[in-house]
């Protein structure tokens, strides 16, 4: 059925659309703006140009930051996405009670971020930590660190961390793709003698291949924006080890009040992150994405 007036559809859209320019379009286009501009958010607003951004390439601690992201990403697509698949393939294993399981997996990640890290960070504790007591208890001393205050295990820690809360997540959606998988090609190869792991490895994950990369999609951007568990665990620390862009930007703006120059670097990492993201979904393109249709 055709609209009575060509204008009907826009003024359907219009509310939405304002929504959008006030909630998310208006605050880019400011920002954008303020990335131009020295401010402190006490003094004059003053045009510098492209100083801010070129300031940030030589930013040694912002240069750092990203490559503890990076990092942090790396180690996030095993802890997360990987881990998350085989929980899957492990729930939805034939003859297995596993209702039990698919819902202790999938409670760390409706619990509050801030308190998971309070709780974790006493597990990484150097004196009432729960490692570093069971290692004491087995005789382990040599072993025992401060798990987050040395630089060589911070990041690894709480990669960790993210890992057990995120990995019921993406359990849960590899859970949802292999159920929706038709029965007849498991019975057929298991008529062939295929054994419970070559099902998995070899016909049931290449089926849910698209959803996998939809996960691997949703980890990369996501990291870009985790920002309250490395902040209350370790905040950057020891010595920037654990600074990532987000702990870096709220450093720069709340700490140091150079709103401009914590502009220009927000303004970079959106373009880091819709970069990354047009790769990743190009590629997905390319590949065609065969699998299961959801």
């Amino acid at each position: 059925m055709k609209p009575v007036r060509a204008r009907t559809p826009y003024l359907l859209v219009l509310p939405a659309f304002a929504l959008f320019a006030f909630v998310v379009l208006g605050p880019v286009l400011a920002n954008t703006a303020l990335s131009f501009a020295d401010w402190s958010g006490t003094n004059a607003i003053k045009f510098v140009g492209f100083s801010n951004f070129t300031r940030a390439f030589r930013d040694d601690i912002y240069l750092m930051a990203y490559r503890n992201t990076f990092i942090y990403i790396a180690l996030t697509l095993v802890f997360e996405v990987l881990v998350g698949l085989v929980l899957a393939g492990l729930v939805t294993a034939r003859g297995r009670k596993t209702g039990f399981y698919r819902v202790a997996f999938f409670i760390p990640v409706i619990l509050p971020m801030l308190v998971i890290a309070v709780l974790w960070s006493f597990v990484y504790s150097d004196d009432i930590g729960l490692i570093n007591g069971a290692l004491r208890g087995v005789g382990l001393d040599s072993l025992t660190r401060v798990w987050l205050g040395d630089p060589s295990t911070a990041l690894i820690a709480v990669s960790l961390v993210s890992g057990w809360i995120y990995a019921g997540f993406y359990m849960a959606i590899f859970y949802a793709a292999l159920t929706r998988i038709p029965n007849h090609v498991i019975e057929a190869a298991t008529l062939d003698g295929a054994t419970e792991s070559q099902i998995f490895f070899r016909i049931k994950v290449p089926m849910i291949r698209p959803m996998i990369e939809v996960a691997i999609l949703l980890c990369v951007t996501g990291a870009f924006q985790t920002f309250d568990l490395f902040y209350v665990m370790t905040n950057g620390g020891p010595d920037h080890a654990t600074e990532i862009v987000t702990t870096y930007l709220v450093e720069v703006v709340f700490r140091f009040h150079d709103l401009g120059y914590g502009a220009a670097l927000s303004t970079i990492m959106t373009a880091v992150v819709v970069t990354i993201g047009l790769v990743l979904v190009r590629l997905r393109g390319k590949d065609g994405g065969n699998g299961v249709e959801f």
